[in-house]
Order: C-alpha cells, then structure tokens, then sequence
C-alpha cells in the first residue's frame, strides 16, 4: 500500500487556519443577547431592539452550506446569501445614523464571502447598538439616516430608521430562517429569543 507524507510544516498552517477560523468565530458578538439595563430610556429600548436583531441573525446565519446560500424560493426572489448581504448594507445604515454620518455606498462595498458578510454585519450590529445605548431622548434628536449619492444627500429623522432599516433586518432574518428550513438546513432548535440564550451553547 501507497503512503501519503504530511510535511510537519504543512500541518502546523493547516492546524494554525483551522483554530483562526475558529477563534474568528468565536469573537463573533451575538450568540447570545447581552444582559438587558436597568433604565427603560430611549436608547436603552433601540439597543435592546437592535441586540435581539443580533442574536436572531447569528443563529440564522450559524452554519450554512453552500447549498443553503444558493437556496431560494423562486426564480425572481433573492438567494440566502443575496438576503444576508442585502441586511449587512442595511446595518451600515444603523451603524451610520447615531453619528448622522451618510451612507455612500462606494465607500462601503458589500463583503464577498459569507464569512466576511455575516462578521461584519454582526460587528456593526454591536457597535451601533453600543452608540445607541444610555442616550437619551433629546441626544437621539441629533441621529440622522443620510444617503448620498454624488453631491446628492438626503436626510431622514432616526424614526425612518427604526420602521425602516431595522425592521427590515428583522423581517429579512425571518426569512433566512425560513429559508434555510425549505433548504434542509433548519435553524438550532434551542435558539430562544425570548431568553436570549441558546440551550447547549
């Protein structure tokens, strides 16, 4: 019988790629809700809504296959991972409007790749709901939702964000749920919402 040889080299980048990837992974916010504040303030309430966001696409977006990424349910509809980088533009949104900062889309280009895709849009999940957190009513008069395109901008209260962008991640989410279920994929049973918390992780 033919032997195969490893160079023990080649072995420590395979090893040293897998533990990375999953290290990469396990700094990734979200798996489950952080504890809730104390104050029902009006920044204390839109981070509260933007973790449950969070946590609901961590689990939706946890383990997908190629397969499931490609999946979509009819010919016109947008595939999983076309659903996933269509929220991550919208959590530059988010992330954007509590420093009123505009949104120009050349200036922050979709990732590629679904790991990149689902990092990201994690990561700006967390900050924008750190930016938010503690403000007040009167503080969260100066957010602003702002596109610009070219010397074109336009300008929406923080309100348009909260029935807009992120409503829509949520709604998006569901999708992704549904969505890898029809793929074969369905989402981790124990993912609890309400909790914040999933059993077994």
């Amino acid at each position: 019988m033919k032997k195969t040889f490893q160079h023990p080299i080649s072995l420590f980048f395979l090893l040293l790629s897998v533990v990375t990837l999953q290290a990469q992974n396990m700094e990734l916010p979200y798996k489950e809700i952080p504890a809730h504040s104390e104050a029902y303030t009006s920044g204390n309430l839109v981070a509260r809504m933007i973790d449950g966001l969070g946590y609901r696409f961590y689990w939706a977006t946890e383990g997908l296959t190629d397969k499931d990424l490609a999946y979509k349910p009819s010919e016109d509809g947008r595939t999983i991972l076309e659903t996933i980088a269509h929220i991550n533009t919208m959590s530059n949104n988010i992330l954007l409007a509590p420093d009123a900062l505009p949104f120009e889309k050349s200036l922050y280009p979709t990732p590629a790749s679904y790991e990149e895709l689902r990092a990201s849009t994690l990561k700006n999940l967390k900050a924008a709901s750190g930016k938010v957190l503690g403000k007040s009513a009167e503080e969260m008069e100066k957010f602003k939702v702002i596109f610009k395109r070219g010397e074109q901008e336009s300008e929406f209260a923080f309100w348009n964000l909260i029935n807009g962008m992120i409503s829509d991640c949520i709604y998006h989410t569901g999708q992704i749920t549904l969505m890898r279920r029809a793929s074969g994929n369905p989402q981790n049973p124990n993912v609890n919402p309400f909790l914040g918390q999933t059993k077994g992780d």
